[in-house]
């Protein structure tokens, strides 16, 4: 870009609200094209929302956007999308009966002349272009959602945006996934292309990023060259505002009577599932997604039925555990699809916390609504929720603090065993640090299940470690046996080493 021309994208005096919060005050960023700029920021600090303005899918209650110096309106990400703007988000919107292809074409016009021959054709040039390794042909229902997430990039690039938004991209991806992306993102900047990288993953930021702007509570506090940035304790500390290391003492706790028993567990893609968790352990599930975590998950907690072998939950069959309605003292489940299994967009906090707290806030026939609007309110000010109203609707909530509402809820019912399902996706630096102190102290009272695509928190956490491979545990051992640790990443692709011996036995009942 020469010397003195106007950014890509001016975003000027940017302010929106929705209700009575505030998700962004007065904000000011340049974006020029051929840079990474990185968002950071607290839950709630209102980068999402900022580029959702930026993408037209919101219009800012106050200030401008100019494209090339020029001020424009966007009255829908359509709008968005012809000035050259894209935003890839974190849930992916395509058609899954409908081949790479068809959905990167879909909704434009290609005329009858185009065959789905050519249009793979285009797409497998355009793939190829930015290097985005995938399938034109292959079916979107097939694919894993690193190759999903290349289709949206695709849909963007097809329409030849300019500037591409990308919302905490790396959430579902494999490690080797995140490397393909970012190997695509710096070939997108070399043809001049804009990205905006909203993450939380500090070690990213400081790889991917050129320009990082931070957040807090709505406004920029700081900008700076991701060159000046020394290290991932100094970028914590700029965006929080305090030192935050992720390093926490872990305290042996006495592991007691055994929470759960799975014996032989087989049928929806598990296969002969053996394992037991005892009250004062971390048990860490971990593996690649889509290797058997989501059917294991879904079992334990009553969603679907186990097909072969046997479930015991507080030394009770699968079948009289679940038989029963009791809503504290036994099951807590902490679900990856926070907006869409663990709450109701659209019910307030006091509603979303009674959806499982229900049986406690009763006398009789009568719900005591007003007691368990003051207990959630308590538990936002305990849990640091975000705005901490609790009139506020859970969609109005950020990702982060969604999920904290969440854990206060579950952790009100005094459980005796929690199942957590990737507990920490899409929280900050400081949410993670506070997540990870209440797991540890409730695995004093209880058994924690933790299931978990991020490796370094399996080690932080877990007692054990169990690595599932198309819907094997491939092995069972403490985080401490440091020769079977080195062999993790064999395991997790489902390749036994030599010197590895049995799965590791799991204690006596």
């Amino acid at each position: 870009m020469p010397a003195g021309a106007p950014p890509m994208i001016r975003l000027e005096g940017i302010s929106k609200s929705f209700g009575t919060v505030q998700a962004n005050r007065d904000i000011s960023l340049d974006i020029r094209g051929g840079r990474v700029k990185a968002l950071l920021g607290e839950n709630g600090a209102g980068k999402s929302t900022l580029m959702s303005i930026l993408a037209g899918r919101y219009q800012p209650d106050r200030g401008l956007i100019r494209v090339d110096g020029r001020e424009v309106r966007f009255a829908g990400a359509k709008d968005a999308i012809r000035a050259g703007i894209g935003m890839v988000y974190q849930h992916f919107m395509l058609v899954a009966a409908m081949s790479v292809a068809e959905n990167v074409f879909l909704g434009q016009s290609q005329g009858f002349w185009r065959t789905p021959r050519t249009l793979e054709a285009r797409v497998q040039a355009l793939a190829e272009r930015f290097g985005l390794e995938i399938d034109p042909a292959a079916r979107v229902s097939e694919l894993s959602m690193g190759e999903k997430q290349r289709v949206e990039i695709l849909k963007l690039l097809q329409r030849e945006s300019r500037v591409l938004i990308f919302d905490e991209p790396t959430a579902v991806l494999t490690p080797r996934e995140t490397n393909q992306l970012f190997t695509a993102l710096r070939q997108m900047t070399r043809q001049n292309k804009a990205i905006v990288f909203i993450s939380h993953k500090l070690n990213e930021v400081m790889a991917v990023a050129d320009e990082i702007a931070i957040l807090r509570k709505g406004r920029i506090v700081d900008e700076l060259a991701a060159e000046t940035v020394s290290s991932r304790a100094e970028l914590a500390t700029r965006m929080v505002g305090r030192e935050v290391l992720l390093e926490i003492s872990r305290t042996e706790v006495a592991h007691r009577q055994v929470v759960l028993r799975v014996a032989g567990l087989s049928g929806r893609n598990l296969k002969n599932v053996d394992f037991t968790l005892r009250q004062g352990e971390i048990l860490g599930i971990v593996g690649v997604a889509g290797n058997g975590q989501k059917p294991l998950v879904e079992t334990l907690c009553g969603l679907s039925r186990p097909e072969q072998g046997t479930v015991r939950i507080l030394g009770q069959s699968w079948k009289d555990f679940f038989a029963r309605d009791v809503w504290a003292g036994a099951l807590s489940y902490i679900p990856e699809d926070r907006q869409g299994l663990a709450t109701c967009g659209n019910l307030d906090l006091v509603d979303n916390f009674l959806l499982t707290t229900r049986n406690g806030f009763t006398r009789g026939p009568w719900l005591q609504k007003d007691r368990a609007e003051r207990k959630i309110a308590a538990l936002a000010l305990d849990f640091g929720i975000q705005p901490p109203d609790v009139k506020a609707l859970a969609r109005q909530l950020s990702g982060g603090n969604l999920q904290k509402m969440v854990l206060a809820r579950e952790f009100f019912r005094r459980p005796r065993l929690i199942i957590a399902e990737q507990p920490t996706q899409g929280l900050d630096i400081a949410a993670i640090e506070d997540v990870w102190q209440l797991l540890l102290r409730a695995r004093e009272k209880a058994g924690v299940l933790l299931v978990t695509g991020d490796l370094s928190e399996a080690l932080a956490l877990s007692d054990r470690i169990a690595v599932m491979f198309d819907g094997r545990i491939m092995d069972i051992f403490a985080p401490s046996d440091g020769p079977r640790l080195a062999q993790i990443g064999l395991l997790m692709a489902g390749i036994q080493p030599a010197a590895t011996t049995e799965p590791a036995s799991v204690p006596p009942a």
